[in-house]
């Protein structure tokens, strides 16, 4: 996709006469694939393989020098991973029988088969390309290594779930298929996105839109625009966000929300990499890559119904998963730093030191809103932060003192009171033991964030630790 060619790699044309050569060209170049090379010498084709990344070969068989049966089987000796489609004007199944045993990926007729010439042509791309992304990803997972971290920059993490998920982003980046990102809401999904289209190579923008609570009609005018007249007050013509996108990446988050009507509409913009503007019957190619991201899971609505299963699986080629923030707890401390420095620096004070507890404080923590929400906590922090170190205060507050690794039960929360439904109440100093033992494991220990959790004095603590004989004499 890298100068908004279309496939990646080359397709050399070979014939003999150069108005056909032409025509073949500007037929290609109407279905979407621009990343053309003609030749009408056939002794020059091993050299034009050797010289640039051509992975398909459309070729007449019937030519003064080299004849094509002849170059097939030169091609597949000398270039096994370059395919090769005849179009003759002999309409013979023995030749076209002999051609494919050469090793010829399929073969056509050049007057009567054009539509299914297209439909060969995109199909032999497709197969290319997975071969292409299966290698690239046999070489990442074998080195280890990525090509360009630059890419993952803004992304801050030590977790060897979230570094796998780069090295396949570096290895499906540069294809034209959708790539879907799942993950709880907070988690960085855009970023990936951004990462994404950072790799592309693509010379356009990336384009998001967040299509969560757009109904049809505006869902199909914000995507695909409109001409002018096409509906009361369409006074002009407008853009839409496929438009906006040419030669880029178009992003459309939460697209677990979309209508069915909808998914219908995009479902069709993938298969077909084409669309109508609102009012009008003259169709417009997609010329951006698509990624799309959601936090439901579209597995389990696919099968109740509320998703579309043809879409679903169109979206499903390439998919990464991002873990939540609990899921990665040693990323806390790595994150805390860094958005300590971005909060410093955009509120133009000098960073501040964080109490060494912290990072472990809030591990405890099960972040529902993941890495956002720690990002919002640390700003505030920031925020009001006058002198000497970080306090903790606020993370409490905006932890809710609860600390826990996973959230209360909606009844619970909805009562305040984690005992109400419990068949038998613990007794009140049996309550406060459990409530002591539950607070020192999940601060691995330590008393001052064990007292914090429980929003009392350390002393406090030691104290009620001591009457029932959990620590030793020096109160570790």
């Amino acid at each position: 996709m890298s100068d908004s060619l279309f496939p990646s790699f080359g397709i050399l044309l070979v014939d003999d006469e150069p108005s056909w050569l032409v025509s073949l060209s500007l037929t290609l170049e109407c279905a979407g694939i621009t990343n053309v090379v003609t030749c009408d010498d056939s002794r020059q084709v091993l050299a034009l393989l050797e010289q640039q990344e051509i992975l398909l070969v459309l070729l007449d068989l019937t030519m003064p020098h080299v004849g094509g049966e002849e170059l097939i089987v030169q091609i597949r000796e000398q270039h096994p991973g370059t395919e090769v489609i005849v179009i003759s004007g002999m309409n013979q199944v023995e030749t076209a029988v002999n051609c494919v045993k050469l090793g010829a990926f399929d073969y056509f007729v050049k007057t009567t088969e054009q539509d299914r010439m297209l439909n060969g042509v995109s199909r032999a791309i497709k197969m290319l390309e997975l071969q292409r992304e299966n290698r690239e990803m046999s070489r990442r997972v074998l080195s280890k290594a990525l090509k360009h971290p630059q890419a993952f920059r803004e992304i801050v993490s030590a977790d060897p779930a979230v570094h796998a998920i780069f090295s396949y982003l570096e290895a499906v980046a540069m294809s034209p298929e959708p790539l879907l990102i799942t993950g709880e809401s907070g988690v960085g999904k855009e970023l990936i996105a951004r990462a994404t289209h950072q790799l592309s190579g693509c010379r356009g923008e990336l384009v998001a839109l967040n299509v969560a609570g757009l109904d049809d009609a505006v869902f199909a005018d914000t995507l695909f625009g409109h001409v002018r007249g096409a509906f009361t007050g369409a006074d002009q013509a407008r853009r839409g966000m496929i438009e906006e996108a040419a030669d880029g990446t178009l992003f459309l988050d939460e697209i677990g929300d979309l209508s069915i009507a909808s998914q219908v509409k995009l479902l069709r913009l993938l298969q077909e990499a084409e669309y109508f503007p609102v009012g009008s019957d003259r169709p417009k190619r997609l010329r951006a890559r698509v990624i799309v991201a959601t936090h439901q899971d579209l597995a389990a609505k696919q099968l109740a119904g509320s998703f579309r299963r043809d879409l679903y699986y169109r979206l499903c080629i390439h998919q990464v998963h991002v873990p939540p923030l609990r899921e990665r707890k040693p990323d806390i401390a790595l994150l805390l730093d860094h958005f300590l420095d971005k909060a410093a620096r955009s509120l133009g004070k000098k960073k501040p030191t964080p109490p060494k507890e912290l990072a472990q404080l809030l591990g405890t923590y099960a972040f529902p809103g993941n890495v956002r929400e720690l990002k919002a906590m640390v700003h505030n922090a920031v925020s009001i932060h006058k002198h000497h170190l970080l306090s903790m205060d606020s993370f409490l507050r905006a932890m809710g003192r609860q600390g826990g690794k996973e959230a209360p039960p909606a009844a619970d929360m909805a009562s305040g009171n984690p005992f109400t439904g419990l068949g038998k109440l613990p007794t009140l100093s049996d309550a406060v033991d459990y409530l002591v033992e539950e607070a020192v494991a999940r601060a691995e220990g330590n008393q001052t964030i064990a007292a914090r959790l429980l929003g009392v004095t350390q002393s406090a603590l030691c104290k009620r630790l001591k009457r029932r004989g959990a620590v030793d004499p020096a109160g570790s």
